[in-house]
C-alpha cells in the first residue's frame, strides 16, 4: 500500500483544518517545500498536494507551490483544489503534477470531467468522492449534493476511472480512526478500484489494516504533524 502524505496549502503555506472548516486553519509550515523534503528524506515517493485556496476560489492558485515541488524533489504530485477549466488542468500539469484529482468538478460538470479521463488517460486522473454520511460532498465540503458515494463512483468507473481517492468528512482531522467499514463496502462494490483511503488517520496501527482490506493507498496528513505517527514508522512501513 502507497503511503502518501498530504501538505494542504492556504497562502502559499503548510496547514491542516478539522473536516474542511476554513475557521479551523492550523498552520504548521510556512514552507511547504521544507516539508516535502523531509518526506522524500524519508523514502517516501508520493505526495496528495491540496490547493485550498483554489477550492474556496473554484480556480488553481498556489500553482507556484506544486511548481518548486515538483522541481525541486522527486515525489510524484497529485494535486487537487479548485481545478474547474482545462487551463487549470493544463496548469497543473505544467507545473509539475504527476496526477490531479477532480472532486466538485466530477459532480457539477461531468463532461469536462469525463473529456479529461479521455484527453490524458485514467493512470493521470483521480476522483475525489469526499463523503458525509455517503452522499457525495462537494466545492471544499462546503455543500452537500444528493449524489449517493457508491452509484457516483461505479458510474465513473463505466468511464475509465481507476483512481478513487475516498475521505469520510466527519472523520478528517479528528484523529479518530478511518472509515474501515465504508472502505470495505466500497471494495466489494466497485469491482477492481484502487482505492486511496483518506481522512482520520490516527495511529501507525491502522495502516496494516487498510492494507489487508485492500486499499491501494493512504493519505495521511494531520497524524504526521501532531506527531503521532512518526517518519521513522513510515519509513520502516515503505521498506518492508
Amino acid at each position: 500500500m502507497r503511503i502518501i502524505p498530504a501538505i494542504d496549502i492556504i497562502d502559499g503555506k503548510c496547514v491542516r483544518l478539522s473536516k474542511g472548516d476554513y475557521n479551523t486553519k492550523k498552520i504548521y509550515n510556512e514552507s511547504p517545500l521544507e516539508v516535502a523534503k523531509e518526506f522524500e528524506a524519508h523514502g517516501i515517493q508520493h505526495l496528495h498536494l491540496v490547493d485550498l485556496d483554489g477550492a474556496k476560489s473554484k480556480h488553481i492558485v498556489n500553482y507556484k507551490v506544486l511548481e518548486s515541488i515538483a522541481s525541486k524533489t522527486s515525489l510524484k504530485i497529485d494535486f487537487g483544489g479548485g481545478l474547474k477549466s482545462d487551463e487549470d488542468l493544463k496548469i497543473a500539469f505544467e507545473s509539475g503534477a504527476y496526477q490531479i484529482t477532480g472532486g466538485s468538478i466530477a459532480v457539477k460538470d461531468s463532461t469536462t470531467f469525463k473529456s479529461w479521463i479521455a484527453k490524458y488517460g485514467a493512470e493521470k486522473i483521480i476522483l475525489g468522492a469526499d463523503a458525509n454520511d455517503e452522499k457525495i460532498a462537494v466545492s471544499g465540503w462546503q455543500e452537500a449534493s444528493e449524489e449517493e458515494l457508491i452509484p457516483f463512483v461505479q458510474k465513473y468507473q463505466e468511464n475509465g476511472i481507476q483512481y478513487v481517492i475516498c475521505t469520510d468528512i466527519s472523520k478528517d482531522g479528528m484523529l479518530q480512526g478511518p472509515s474501515f467499514a465504508l472502505y470495505e463496502k466500497m471494495l466489494v462494490e466497485c469491482a477492481n478500484i484502487k482505492l486511496i483511503a483518506s481522512g482520520g488517520i490516527s495511529t501507525f496501527d491502522e495502516l496494516p489494516k487498510l492494507a489487508e482490506i485492500g486499499c491501494e493507498g493512504t493519505i495521511i496528513g494531520k497524524a504526521i504533524y501532531e506527531g503521532r505517527i512518526s517518519m521513522k514508522q513510515l519509513e520502516n512501513y515503505i521498506v518492508k
